[in-house]
């Protein structure tokens, strides 16, 4: 059964950092292109970072660049996002998906395959 799975969610303070991975079962994650998408209480679901097969080009929403870094490693079959410098409007639920479709410039991204997603709070 194909499945992804988030973790490395939990509660931190405004300023710290966080490293959330997307580990897979039953296909072989390489082969796909991955985002991180967010949804906060109460607001859509909204894209936060893509990395792309092959050469691993990556994208971020602007809310999260320069503090967010999403990597692979292939060996592992695992997709990680660093979070830092954190700020309590990046609180939500993360998920990783693979993408069937992606207008990168504009982070319209669709997911087919997600995970169930990890909470993630950041609050003094």
């Amino acid at each position: 059964q194909e499945q992804l799975v988030e973790s490395g969610g939990g509660l931190v303070q405004p300023g710290g950092s966080l490293r959330l991975s997307c580990a897979a079962s039953g296909f072989t994650l390489p082969y796909y292109a991955i985002g991180w998408f967010r949804q906060a209480p109460g607001k859509e679901r909204e894209a936060v970072s893509a990395i792309i097969r092959d050469i691993g080009t990556t994208y971020y929403a602007d809310s999260v660049k320069g503090r967010f870094t999403i990597s692979r490693d292939n060996v592992k079959d695992t997709v990680y996002l660093q979070m830092n410098t954190l700020k309590p409007e990046d609180t939500g639920v993360y998920y990783c998906a693979t993408l069937f479709y992606g207008e990168y410039s504009n982070m319209d991204l669709r997911g087919d395959h997600w995970g169930k997603g990890t909470q993630v709070t950041v609050s003094s």
